[in-house]
């Protein structure tokens, strides 16, 4: 559409209207909320459907490295998660020219299953020499429908903690895998930022853990934390750093060992370049930390715990 011909980004939008986009991809408002809160923005000839088409993901973007790139091979990775949602399915991804084992990498998407996005940083990581999995939490549901409002209504509906039992399955799934070292990291955004605070409680061999901009785990749970944790946060995100504070006690008090960043002026989301949301020096830098952690706690000489 003409308005996705050039890039906007966050500074094109009011603060509030961001707030209220939040909302609504996180499923505290519907549609019709969010296009009647819009309408006040709609000026100039702008509708608020057409506002809501500004902020939606373009995935033409989203192409970092692409699916053709010769300097990795991809596939379709099946597994088994029984105590899950059953036969799942991933996007797997590993260096073309791969020699001995290399360390393994589980990418966790945001809250509307496997997108082109999601994949690409699968991608991203097996350019960085790792193999890296994308596991679809859509996949009983037929996966990602090509639609992220479709696909957030989609992941809804499922048992959320069939979910996180699908992406503990898949560490293991991970850790067993031919081209895998055995030692396992996890990143994620959003939804899988939480899903990877939810790991790095439940997975004890998990080595380390960066999560961006999710939610945070029970106090309580906190003491059963092994892995090597950082903790990704934007300045703007009032609504997810809430719970920050809380998290960060009980981190010092159980002596967690974990780095923790908040990117000043970035809103929630900004590692994601596919919408006005992202922003580049944020996530470029982000993105470059969680490779140097991952390179630093995934590469280390020495057994790894299966």
């Amino acid at each position: 559409m003409e308005q996705q011909q050039q890039r906007l980004t966050a500074k094109d939008f009011d603060p509030e209207l961001l707030k209220l986009f939040d909302r609504y991809v996180h499923g505290m408002i519907d549609r019709r909320g969010f296009l009647d809160g819009a309408g006040k923005f709609a000026v100039g000839g702008l509708t608020a459907a057409g506002i809501l088409q500004m902020l939606t993901p373009n995935y033409a973007w989203a192409e970092q490295v692409t699916k053709d790139d010769k300097r990795i091979t991809t596939m379709t990775l099946e597994y088994d998660s029984p105590k899950g949602q059953g036969k799942m399915k991933g996007y797997f991804a590993k260096p073309a020219n791969m020699t001995g084992k290399l360390p393994a990498v589980l990418v966790v998407h945001e809250n509307r299953g496997l997108t082109p996005y999601i994949q690409d940083v699968v991608r991203r990581l097996a350019v960085a020499n790792f193999v890296a999995f994308g596991p679809d939490a859509l996949t009983p549901l037929g996966g990602y429908p090509g639609n992220d409002d479709k696909g957030v209504e989609m992941q809804r509906t499922l048992d959320q903690n069939k979910i996180i039992e699908d992406f503990v399955e898949a560490v293991s799934v991970l850790q067993k895998r031919p081209e895998s070292t055995g030692k396992v990291g996890a990143v994620g955004f959003c939804f899988g930022g939480s899903v990877c605070n939810q790991l790095a409680v439940r997975v004890p061999s998990l080595v380390a853990s960066a999560p961006y901009y999710g939610g945070q785990p029970k106090a309580e749970e906190v003491a059963k934390i092994k892995a090597a944790l950082m903790i990704h946060y934007a300045g703007l995100d009032d609504r997810v750093n809430a719970g920050w504070p809380d998290y960060e006690k009980a981190l010092k008090a159980n002596n967690i060992k974990y780095e923790e960043f908040v990117y000043a002026g970035a809103n929630h989301g900004f590692h994601n370049d596919t919408t006005p949301r992202y922003d580049e020096a944020a996530a470029k830098l982000s993105q470059d930390r969680t490779w140097a952690f991952f390179n630093k706690n995934l590469r280390t000489t020495g057994q790894a715990t299966n």
